[in-house]
C-alpha cells in the first residue's frame, strides 16, 4: 500500500492538538513534498529523516513522496514531527505494517544516525494521547515525563530501528516502567528569622490562608522583600491536579525533559521586564511569568518602577486566571491562576514618614511616583500594609512563630476551604460570596456604611469579604463576625 498514516500532537500554548502525518508515495522523479504549513523547522526534516533511514540501514523510498500534516490550517513546528514522518514513508513503502501505527502516537526528533532526541512539550501531549486512547512512543528521556499520565502506555526507544524492530513484531519492546520523579524539596527560608514586623507576619499568613493577593509599603530595609520570600514555606504542598498543571508548563517552556516533581512556584522577574516576558507573547506565543507562576506565587519588587503598561496586563489575569495572547495568526490561551504579592517604597527617596525626616520629595513627585499604579489594579489587590522600620537589634535571633507552625494553620484553613466550596476564598465567584459569606442584617449595614465612608468600590467590598472569611476560617468560626470584618477594612488603603 502507498498510503500510510501516523498520528503525532503539535504544541499549542499548553493545548497538545492531534496532528496526522499522511504519507503517499507515487511514480515519478524522486523527491519529498511537505505540506500543511510546515515551519523552516519542519521543512528541513526531509533530509534528516532521509539521512536517519540510510544510515539505520533501512530502504528509502527512490518515488515522488508527498505528506500532509493534517489538519492543513494549524502552523508546524519544531522537530518533533521526525520520527512520525520516518514512520509514515516505511509503512507507505511496506517496510513497517500499517496496520500497527494505528493505535500509537510518536513524537521524536531524528539525528542523522538514525538516534532519538529528546524533544519538550512531552507532557501535555501524554495527557491528550490518554484522552484519545492510544500509546505513546516518545525518546527515552522524555518517557519518565510521558510516565506523569498515569493510565497511558509509554514505549521509550532510543534508535529508529528499536522502533521498527517493535512494529515489525521482531523484538517487541515492554511498555516502559516509570520510576517515578522525585520531589527535590528545596529548603524555603523560615518565617521565624525575619525580626520583628507581627503584623507583616500575621498578613503574611492571611494571604497564604486565602490565596490573598497582598502589597507591602514601607521604606527601604524594613523586610519587605525578606518578608516575600517566606510565603512560599508557608503554603500547602501541590495536589496532583495542580502538579499537572505545573508540571505541564514547565515541559512546554522548558528545554529540557522534567527531572523532578514540581513544587508551588515562586516568580520574581526584575523591574525591567517588558510586557511579553510577563504575560507571554513573541511570534510563537511562550509563557511568560505569570503562567510560570501558575497555583504559585508572582513576587515584584519595586511595583512603581514597573512600566505603567506592563503592569496594566496584569488586570484581566488576576480576575480570570488565564490570558489570552492574540497575534494575527493564532490566538493562544494560557492559565494565569497565580498569587500576585508586592512590595514598593511610599515615595521616590523611600523615606516618606521616616521619624528622622530625611524624606524630601516635594507632593508632586510623590503623586507623580503613586500614579504609576492605577486604581483598578489598586482594588485588585486584597491585602495593603505599610511595614514600619523596627528598632536595630544585631543579635540575629529567630523570633516568633517558625514557617512550620504557620503552615500547619495555614493548611488546616485551606482544608476548611476545600470541603466548604472547592477553592480558596479568593477564587470565590458571586454566587460562591453570596453563600458562604453571609452576614447579620447589623454586620451588613455597618459595613456598607464603612465602605461608603471609605469610597470603596463593590469589588473592593467583596473582596473585603473574602478576606474576613479568611480570618473567620483561621479563628476556626462558622460565620464572619464583626471583628473579622474590622479586621479586614484595615488591611484596605486609606483605612488606617
Amino acid at each position: 500500500m502507498s498510503l500510510a498514516i501516523v498520528h503525532s500532537r503539535a504544541q499549542v500554548g499548553v493545548q497538545a492538538p492531534s496532528v496526522s502525518v499522511e504519507t503517499h508515495l507515487a511514480n515519478g522523479l524522486p523527491h519529498l513534498t511537505l505540506v500543511g504549513l510546515p515551519e523552516t523547522t519542519v521543512k528541513e526534516s526531509k533530509d534528516r529523516v532521509r539521512s536517519a533511514i540510510v544510515n539505520s540501514g533501512l530502504n528509502y523510498p527512490q518515488r515522488r513522496i508527498t505528506q500532509n500534516l493534517a489538519p492543513a490550517d494549524l502552523p508546524k513546528d519544531g522537530g518533533r514531527y521526525d520520527l512520525a514522518i520516518a514512520l509514515g514513508i516505511l509503512a507507505a513503502d511496506g517496510q513497517v505494517p500499517a496496520a500497527s501505527l494505528a493505535e500509537v502516537e510518536c513524537l521524536g526528533e531524528l539525528a542523522l544516525s538514525g538516534k532519538l532526541r529528546a524533544v519538550q512539550g512531552v507532557l501535555p501531549a501524554a495527557l491528550a494521547a490518554r484522552e484519545a486512547g492510544r500509546s505513546l512512543v516518545v525518546p527515552r528521556e522524555n518517557a519518565e515525563e510521558a510516565s506523569l499520565a498515569g493510565g497511558l502506555v509509554v514505549y521509550a526507544v532510543g534508535h529508529l530501528l528499536e522502533l521498527v524492530a517493535h512494529l515489525t513484531g521482531q523484538v517487541p519492546l515492554a511498555p516502559y516502567a516509570a520510576n517515578g520523579l522525585v520531589l527535590h524539596q528545596r529548603p524555603y527560608p523560615d518565617l521565624s528569622e525575619v525580626q520583628g514586623q507581627l503584623a507583616a507576619k500575621r498578613a503574611l499568613m492571611l494571604a497564604a490562608a486565602g490565596a490573598h493577593n497582598l502589597l507591602f509599603t514601607g521604606p527601604p530595609g524594613t523586610g519587605k522583600t525578606l518578608l516575600a520570600s517566606r510565603l512560599p514555606g508557608l503554603l500547602p504542598p501541590l495536589d496532583e491536579h495542580e502538579a499537572l498543571e505545573v508540571a505541564a508548563i514547565q515541559s512546554v517552556s522548558g528545554h529540557t525533559p522534567l527531572n523532578s516533581w514540581p513544587q508551588r512556584p515562586f516568580r520574581h522577574p526584575h523591574h525591567s521586564a517588558s510586557g511579553p516576558a510577563l504575560v507571554g507573547g513573541s511570534s510563537r506565543p511562550q509563557p511568560g511569568e505569570i503562567t510560570l507562576a501558575h497555583h504559585g506565587v508572582l513576587f515584584l519588587d519595586e511595583l512603581p518602577e514597573f512600566e505603567r503598561r506592563v503592569l496594566e496586563v496584569l488586570r484581566e489575569p488576576l480576575e480570570s486566571g488565564e490570558i489570552v495572547i492574540a497575534r494575527a495568526r493564532d490566538k493562544v490561551r494560557f492559565p494565569a491562576r497565580f498569587q500576585l504579592v508586592a512590595a514598593m517604597n511610599p515615595c521616590p527617596c523611600g523615606y516618606l514618614g521616616d521619624p528622622t525626616g530625611r524624606c524630601r520629595c516635594s507632593t508632586e513627585q510623590i503623586a507623580r511616583y503613586r500614579n504609576k499604579l492605577s486604581g483598578p489594579l489598586l482594588d485588585r489587590i486584597d491585602l495593603h500594609l505599610t511595614v514600619a522600620r523596627e528598632s536595630t537589634t544585631l543579635n540575629n535571633q529567630p523570633c516568633g512563630e517558625a514557617s512550620a507552625d504557620v503552615a500547619a494553620r495555614v493548611a488546616q484553613a485551606r482544608e476548611v476551604q476545600q470541603r466548604r466550596q472547592g477553592c480558596v476564598n479568593a477564587f470565590l465567584d458571586l454566587e460562591g460570596l453570596r453563600r458562604h459569606c453571609g452576614l447579620t442584617a447589623a454586620d451588613q449595614a455597618w459595613l456598607e456604611g464603612a465602605c461608603e465612608r471609605l469610597t470603596l468600590s463593590l469589588r473592593a467590598a467583596h473582596r473585603l469579604l473574602k478576606v474576613a472569611r479568611t480570618l473567620a476560617d483561621l479563628e476556626g468560626c462558622e460565620a464572619i463576625g464583626r471583628p473579622h470584618l474590622a479586621e479586614a477594612l484595615q488591611y484596605r488603603p486609606g483605612s488606617s
